[in-house]
């Protein structure tokens, strides 16, 4: 009995990779509704704003390397802050392909909150987005 495959697929001539639609479930952001489905631009900034706001390995639902990992950021030095939290956004973004990175990143500290603000470039174009960190518990 073989234990390799015998079959008669030669990959020499090479493999073709096939680039999955967007497709997913459309929630509406004011009644917080599923209202469809979308693609393109309006999923990947649909993906942008759950990814921000999804803790990392901390829902079972969300695979472990989806989300962002908030944790840590507590307490720190707003310096320290600010480029943990750029560096932990890249990562969070590398999952999904169609985000190419984030440009235009700024931040401002007023009282024990840190709001950042920054472009996320996508590959259907870029899109705003605000996040705010609570500096003290």
């Amino acid at each position: 009995m073989a234990t390799l495959p015998t079959g008669g697929t030669a990959i020499s001539q090479g493999v073709t990779f096939e680039e999955q639609p967007s497709l997913t479930w459309y929630v509406d952001p004011v009644s917080r509704q599923i209202k469809g489905t979308t693609d393109g631009f309006k999923a990947v900034a649909q993906a942008v704003e759950i990814i921000l706001n999804v803790e990392r390995f901390y829902w079972q639902i969300y695979t472990p390397n989806f989300g962002m990992q908030w944790q840590g950021l507590i307490g720190e030095d707003p310096g320290y802050v600010a480029a943990e939290l750029q560096r932990r956004i890249l990562d969070a973004f590398s999952v999904d392909k169609r985000i190419t990175g984030i440009q235009d990143f700024s931040y401002s500290v007023e009282g024990d909150t840190m709001t950042v603000s920054m472009t996320v470039t996508t590959v259907y174009g870029n899109t705003a987005q605000t996040v705010e960190v609570n500096l003290n518990a």
